[in-house]
């Protein structure tokens, strides 16, 4: 009887949310193949969240780098590409994206930003954000993800796949391996 309760309380406590606060630049998180958080950064920007959109490209795609496919996209869409940054990183996980990120962040005079990433992955990514700069205030975004939504991630494979392996990853973070 309580089933649904527990398996949307699972999917609700892997998100974290804010509203968008201004900021000096807006951080989309690499792993989104989907354009999901690329799409949702440029709304951000159209609003005037903040005037420029650094890209990680922690990864590549037939040879070509995550970040430099979605700013390829966006100019595609009519937005000016000098609004976003790409910044290619070796990154292999969140944390390793974040020790690389923050650096490049105080580098460039950013004093906050809006770290944007997919509903399922934002209080793992706060999370290590705020470890990695505890120092640097920021407010978390998510972008919606079509496979998962907290409420009902259970419905569909892919909502499946998508809770377990974030769950693992949570689970992974805590225990600090």
């Amino acid at each position: 009887m309580t089933r649904n309760s527990w398996l949307r309380w699972l999917g609700e406590y892997l998100t974290y949310s804010e509203p968008p606060c201004k900021a000096d630049m807006i951080v989309v998180l690499a792993g989104d193949f989907a354009a999901n958080r690329i799409k949702k950064a440029g709304e951000l920007l159209k609003e005037g969240w903040a005037p420029t959109v650094l890209v990680s490209g922690a990864g590549d795609c037939y040879g070509i780098n995550e970040g430099e496919m979605a700013i390829q996209y966006m100019t595609r869409a009519g937005y000016p590409p000098g609004e976003f940054v790409n910044v290619p990183s070796p990154a292999r996980s969140t944390a390793d994206e974040a020790a690389y990120i923050v650096p490049e962040l105080r580098r460039r005079g950013v004093h906050r930003f809006l770290l944007l990433t997919s509903d399922f992955h934002t209080r793992r990514a706060a999370r290590i954000y705020r470890h990695t700069a505890p120092d640097l205030p920021f407010c978390v975004v998510a972008a919606p993800d079509k496979d998962f939504t907290p409420d009902g991630w259970w419905h569909n494979r892919e909502g499946r796949k998508v809770a377990f392996t974030e769950w693992l990853k949570t689970l992974a973070n805590f225990l600090g391996v």
